[in-house]
């Protein structure tokens, strides 16, 4: 398997986040789906983000499994929010019948951050040092709750 064929898993905050290859091969799709449920079981975040901004052809294995992951990581206490999906992706999925109603979608990976709880605040003077800028979590401890709105103010 190539570098482009591989998926990656990474953790932003408590927060992981699953970046789906171009061309993901099936096997590639297991495999970043096992290794997604890996890492729910190792580090408990508060949700998974499955970012599919690089695919750019869509299959009916792939929107099953993007599903199956979406629910599996519900299952084990997390959020999952599919981001990045492409125009001929969405038309794909939805005349392969994959509307993917149950799964939470945003527009990015900040989208998706601010729908977990996660923002940033910053300084408007970056140069006052590391402390001018901080990550917040706002947990509840309910994990099932409504997310803010995208502009942080309820409206």
């Amino acid at each position: 398997m190539t570098a482009s064929e591989s998926a990656a898993v990474t953790q932003v905050y408590d927060v992981l986040i699953a970046a789906f290859p171009g061309r993901p091969t099936d096997q590639a799709v297991d495999d970043l789906q096992q290794e997604v449920l890996n890492q729910m079981n190792e580090t408990d975040p508060r949700g998974v983000i499955l970012d599919i901004s690089e695919v750019t052809t869509l299959d009916s294995f792939f929107a099953r499994v993007i599903s199956e992951t979406a629910g599996m990581v519900e299952l084990m206490g997390g959020r999952a929010i599919v981001v990045g999906m492409r125009p001929s992706v969405a038309i794909t999925a939805a005349e392969l019948g994959f509307g993917l109603d149950s799964v939470d979608t945003a527009r990015s990976t900040d989208h998706a951050l601010l729908m977990l709880g996660v923002t940033v605040e910053d300084a408007d003077d970056v140069a006052a040092g590391p402390e001018s800028a901080a990550a917040t979590t706002h947990d509840d401890g309910d994990r099932s709750g409504s997310a803010p709105s995208p502009g942080g103010a309820d409206e």
